[in-house]
């Protein structure tokens, strides 16, 4: 995915409330959900004209005694 769909994606979310005060979470390829904390563009050195920068989204395991809520229902 590229920076300007996940913006085409945001975009259609963030016109209702609810989604502008949504948790934000990342969902890994075993089910592990993480809080996203960080986004950071980087820059790589690749030679030619793909992948020159990267957003990289950076996650932290959920800490201390809190759990998740169960998922009712998706919008």
């Amino acid at each position: 995915m590229k920076a300007k769909e996940l913006r085409q994606y945001l975009d259609k979310f963030l016109v209702s409330p609810a989604a502008q005060n949504a948790r934000v979470q990342l969902e890994l390829p075993n089910g592990e959900k993480i809080d996203l904390i960080e986004i950071q563009l980087l820059e790589s050195r690749m030679i030619g004209d793909r992948d020159t920068h990267i957003l990289n989204l950076k996650g932290v395991e959920l800490g201390g005694t809190w759990k998740m809520p169960k998922i009712i229902g998706k919008l």
